[in-house]
Parts: C-alpha cells; structure tokens; sequence
C-alpha cells in the first residue's frame, strides 16, 4: 500500500516538501493518544531477543534512526512510535542556520538512493537544547545528539563551536555524536585528519565531562565512506587512544560510480545516501571491527535497507545499525520488518544473543 502511494503520491512532490509533509503527519499522530498506542502496537512490536545493550544504555533492540531525519528533535516520540530503538537527533551546528539554497535533497528512485545537500539547516544548539529541556517523553527510547560545526565558523574556530553545542546540549543526549563528515559543509572533512580530529575531540570530551557530572556521556564520531583505507584505520586507532566510546560508519558518499539514475540527478552535487553505498559502508565497518574490536562501539549506517542488510552489518562488528534513506522508500513498516527479520535471522543462527552475533563474521575472516 505503501509503495503504491509513494509511486502516485510522493514521487510527483518535490522531495524536501515531501518531506516536511509526511513529517507533519508523523508529530500529529504522536500526539494522539490513542491513535499512537495503536501506531506503536501495530509498527512497534517487541522481540525480547534483540534487547541490546551499548555505550553502557539499554534499548529494545538494535535498530535505529539516523541522523539528518529530525533535526531540531520535534519528532522524536514519533519516531519511536514506529519503532525505532534509537533516534539520533541533528546534525545540530553552534548557531541557527539555513542551510544550502533549495533545490537540496533528490530522490534517485531507480537506484533506492537520496542526493542531499542540505547543508545543516537547523534552529540552533540553543534551541534545540531548551526544545529537548522542556520534552516530556511519552515513549522510552535512546535519543542521540549529532553535532557539527556552523557553517559561516572559519575551520581553524571548528573546535569551540563544537565546544558550544557540547555545553548547551550534552546533558540531554544519550549520548553524543560528533560529525566530521559531511560533504556539505565546507572544509567539514578536513578535521576527519587525525592532527584535527584529536584536539577536536578532546575538547569535546573534556566540555562534556565539565557540563555532565553526574553521569559519562558517551561520545561518537562518524566519518565518511570516502576516506582511504589507511585514513579508516588511523581514526579508529586515535578513537581507542582517547578512549572513544564509539564510531559510525558511514556518512554519505561523494562518490557516483554505478548508478542508473539519469545525469541529471546524478551530476547533483551532494552526499549520496542509500542503496549504492551499501558496499563501501559494510567495508569500513569490517575494517573498523579488524582493527578494534569490542573496545568501543561500532554503529553501522547506510545503505540498510532490509533485515539482511542489518544482519551483515551485525556479522560485520556493529552493535547498533541505523537507517534513513531506506524508510523513505519502505515507509512505515520499514522498523517494524528490519526487527521481525533480524529475529527470525538470530534464532535460525548459531549464536545465543545478539552481542554473541557481533563481528561474528569479520572473526572468522581473520582467523
């Protein structure tokens, strides 16, 4: 049913109007009491055997939403609803802006792909922060705080705007997301080198321990698909070195090999997201895992679009997986068939639990 009216009905809508349309709908049921009961019975059911535990949190399940979806946190109770175990909220940036001039976000239907060039258009970590101060949650589930840096901050200024969402929004995240890697923002993948990435994070880490003393934030980073295999390994070595909490692979691709969109989708610039960049993203996780292994928390992201993708992804050394470009295409069932699948995979496998499955495969590649 779905598929029938995103073929009749999206596909003809410009897609950032799209969008904000279907988003709209999404924070309005959540609003109803009754009808989000129903929602989440019928869209969010619970399996007991895909309970995880990471970055020292519990959750329902492995599964959840990544980042660029919500980003002014106005819908996390709704994403919940359809049964994301997590919703990872941003990317935030120091100050409100924007973001890029419209037309920025493209469907490429034909390779089950998003072009976006959004451009970190959000309200600000001021904001954002007292948005999520005055949150009542109506369902229990992990909220995620993606950070990047304001446009309009020279490079060289990077690190005290990240310091200034850390102070206004650590206290209220899960944990804490801080993202070098999108293609959108000037001179952003820069500071993805190691001699940028370590002052940057640890400043970070350290403003987060002043702001929250009550309890550790755990802190992430996410990188790009499109760094070098040497590049992969030197951040995952610098995440153990300070003690990292864990890293997301992968953000969205520059690349455009492959595709069979037209060129005029194609030739958009932008980070491409979906289908196509499945591959490359499962590579950097088995790498990552290699290198790594169960001292911190891998997440795996993109190109999920199935219960199979999330197992490889899992085999591969991700505790947690995440989706974003897929849950346009499948709607929302998508959460719901990703846990039924990943249930049926785990009691078809030989392992006993999830945390049993994780870089099961990379292991044994190894051995």
């Amino acid at each position: 049913m779905y598929k029938l009216f995103f073929r009749l009905f999206f596909t003809r809508m410009d897609p950032e109007r799209a969008h904000h349309l279907a988003f709209r709908w999404i924070r309005l049921a959540a609003r109803v009491p009754v009808l989000r009961t129903f929602l989440a019975a019928a869209l969010a059911p619970r399996h007991k055997e895909l309970r995880t535990e990471a970055l020292g949190l519990r959750m329902h399940g492995p599964f959840g939403l990544a980042a660029g979806f919500d980003k002014n946190a106005v819908a996390i109770d709704g994403m919940a609803m359809l049964g994301f175990d997590h919703v990872e909220i941003g990317t935030v940036t120091g100050e409100p802006q924007p973001g890029n001039p419209k037309k920025r976000l493209f469907r490429l239907v034909a390779d089950r792909a998003l072009i976006n060039r959004m451009g970190f258009n959000n309200d600000g970590s001021a904001a954002v922060a007292e948005r999520l101060h005055a949150r009542v949650p109506v369902f229990r589930t992990v909220v995620g705080v993606n950070i990047g840096k304001t446009k309009v901050v020279p490079e060289a200024e990077a690190a005290a705007d990240y310091v200034k969402s850390t102070e206004r929004l650590a206290r209220h995240a899960d944990y804490l997301v801080v993202n070098v890697s999108s293609p959108n923002t000037p001179g952003l993948r820069n500071l993805q080198a190691t001699e940028s990435l370590r002052p940057l994070l640890t400043a970070v880490r350290e403003a987060a321990d002043r702001t929250v003393t009550g309890r550790r934030v755990p802190l992430l980073v996410k990188i790009a698909p499109d760094l070098a295999d040497e590049d992969v390994d030197a951040v995952a070595d610098l995440a153990v070195e300070l003690g990292l909490d864990g890293i997301i692979a992968t953000n969205t691709t520059i690349a455009r090999e492959g595709l069979k969109s037209p060129a005029s989708l194609t030739g958009e610039t932008g980070g491409l997201s979906g289908a196509p960049l499945k591959e490359r993203s499962l590579e950097v996780l088995r790498r990552l895992y290699a290198r790594v292994g169960d001292r911190i928390t891998l997440v795996g992201v993109g190109g999920i679009e199935n219960a199979e993708d999330a197992w490889q992804r899992i085999l591969a050394g991700a505790t947690l997986v995440q989706g974003y470009s897929a849950f346009i295409y499948e709607g929302p069932f998508y959460a719901r068939a990703v846990h039924k699948g990943l249930a049926a995979r785990l009691n078809a496998s030989p392992y006993a639990t999830l945390a049993e499955a994780v870089g099961a495969d990379t292991r044994k590649a190894a051995a």
